[in-house]
């Protein structure tokens, strides 16, 4: 008997138009926000006489301040049932704080507007990683993530390079970079205005859904604290990039090519954050996270160890293979274990669970720095990843493996 074509396997689904949409907003305003941070750390310290434990400070509270208003929107996000609305608020802040950076004459400034670009972070990160949940089915989420954090980081390392360009253009005028930034945010607050769809709900039923109270956040159940502790964790045994930056330069990269240490990292993140993803879809976390946290003490034993500039820039690439590895990974791993009622408070929290560590370790690197090196840094980065491995697979990823989704 012939097969009738409800017999035929399958084919597997195709990302959704929005992911892809998604992914194109995240690299215009990751070009424009990589222009300026991939020399926001020399700016501060050459140009406006911060130090180092400074810098350390701006970006902990830049990140953390990231972190603590997307538990918000996230949960606004569920309450409304409408992601697009926050995802168009928070880029729109981020390509408005863009001009603030060139005009800044102090630390305090560059501070403001870091602050004010975060805080457009947190409005759009969570509504943004729940609507690639809420409109991917479940078999190809890995890949989805995946996706839109390769084309978030093709971004990132473009960003650097436009920076290369125009610093050798203008004689290494920081400020010239900074207003050029001006022009890729604006184009992704423009690609969410056309490209991006909300979540649709499909019945009546949903339509009419009530909103959601503070006390449903309950029904977020051990299975996804797990992977909130695990994040923790894995966040402490890192820190910001900007740290990447000072030790290539102070191995000798010239000012003009300071941004290339982005574009190395996230060349390597880019291209491995897609295969990472779809990886997922099929293995288990612990392999991934178990990787992941290898690369990182590898990445930060290199940054430690390995001498001159050719060193450093190795350990940068580990560094971009560890975030591809892990990134995409835990926002999977937050969608699959949350409620999809209330996956944007998910990510919400999660997000500022991890700032906050964020904010510690960076503070903590700024003050090893500054007391004792840039290879002390980078050596205490290895053994808080080397901590977080042993705790990962003694503890949270077994137990995690055997709570149900």
């Amino acid at each position: 008997m012939k097969k009738g074509l409800s017999d035929l396997p399958t084919e597997r689904p195709r990302i959704p138009r929005t992911v892809w949409a998604l992914g194109l907003v995240s690299l215009f305003m990751d070009v424009s926000s990589e222009m300026i941070h991939a020399l926001l750390p020399l700016f501060l310290t050459a140009s406006l006489g911060a130090s180092v434990a400074l810098v350390g400070l701006i970006e902990g509270v830049a990140e953390s301040t990231a972190a603590i208003v997307k538990v918000f929107s996230g949960y606004l996000s569920d309450r409304l049932g409408r992601r697009k609305p926050l995802i168009l608020i928070g880029y729109a802040l981020g390509a408005v704080s863009k001009p603030f950076f060139a005009l800044a004459g102090a630390p305090a400034m560059v501070f403001t507007a870091r602050f004010a670009d975060r805080i457009g972070k947190g409005m759009r990160g969570a509504p943004r990683d729940a609507l690639v949940a809420d409109v991917t089915p479940e078999a190809i989420r890995g890949r989805a993530y995946g996706l839109r954090q390769a084309m978030d980081t093709v971004g990132a390392f473009v960003g650097p390079l436009l920076a290369i360009a125009l610093l050798t253009l203008f004689a290494n005028d920081m400020r010239m970079v900074f207003w050029f930034a001006v022009i890729p945010g604006a184009l992704a607050v423009l690609c969410v205005l056309l490209g991006v769809e909300d979540r649709v709900s499909g019945t009546d039923e949903e339509v009419a859904r009530p909103p959601i109270r503070w006390r449903d956040l309950r029904r977020l159940d051990r299975a996804y604290w797990v992977v909130v502790v695990i994040g923790v964790v894995f966040t402490l045994a890192r820190f910001s990039e900007a740290f990447l930056v000072l030790k290539t330069h102070e191995a000798g990269l010239p000012l003009a090519l300071a941004p290339l240490v982005l574009v190395v990292m996230n060349v390597v993140y880019a291209v491995g954050a897609y295969p990472a993803g779809a990886w997922s879809d099929s293995a288990h976390p612990s392999t991934l996270l178990l990787c992941g946290l290898g690369t990182l003490m590898g990445a930060d034993l290199t940054l430690a160890i390995a001498p001159g500039v050719w060193g450093a820039l190795a350990g940068i690439a580990l560094w971009g293979l560890h975030l591809a590895l892990t990134q995409g990974l835990f926002s999977k791993l937050v969608a699959e274990r949350a409620p999809e009622m209330l996956r944007g408070s998910a990510f919400g929290l999660f997000n500022l669970a991890t700032g906050l560590a964020m904010l510690v370790s960076s503070l903590l690197a700024g003050l090893v720095w500054d007391r004792a090196g840039a290879a002390a840094t980078f050596v205490v980065g290895a053994i808080f990843a080397g901590l977080a491995a042993v705790l990962l697979g003694a503890f949270a990823l077994k137990r995690a493996a055997r709570d149900p989704s």
